[in-house]
């Protein structure tokens, strides 16, 4: 398994929607547009559906797995990936796990590991943005 994450000042609680809401997710991943069959408002364990990539590609996803506020997991063709937030005392780590066959893992993790970095950073800067004032 290959294992990217970033940190947010944001709680848990401000991150979780942007990580499990489908209709959230172009916000701090502009090249997946939505889901549909996944869950709604969230992601549901079981559910069958495709993200929109890139605005008009189906990509078929199951939802295999979903731990509220905590983490959820999808299997993408032979590629599972898994979404989480863990509580820190400054905030929250936000990560996601990629685990496929044999050398797949490699490949995955090498050509698309930037893109995830890239919106995990993302997704942390938008869930501090929005963090209610105290």
């Amino acid at each position: 398994m290959r294992s990217f994450e970033v940190f947010t000042p944001a709680t848990p609680e401000a991150t979780w929607p942007l990580l499990a809401r489908p209709a959230r997710w172009h916000e701090w991943a502009p090249h997946l547009g939505g889901a549909w069959g996944l869950g709604e408002p969230e992601v549901e364990a079981g559910r069958l559906g495709a993200a929109r990539l890139f605005g008009a590609v189906p990509v078929p996803a199951r939802i295999t797995g979903k731990t509220d506020g905590r983490d959820w997991t999808w299997q993408v063709g032979p590629v599972r990936m898994c979404h989480r937030v863990t509580s820190r005392p400054d905030g929250a780590a936000i990560g996601i796990d990629v685990a496929a066959p044999g050398p797949l893992e490699a490949v995955v993790a090498a050509a698309y590991g930037p893109v995830i970095c890239w919106a995990l950073r993302r997704l942390a800067a938008r869930a501090a943005d929005g963090q209610p004032s105290v």
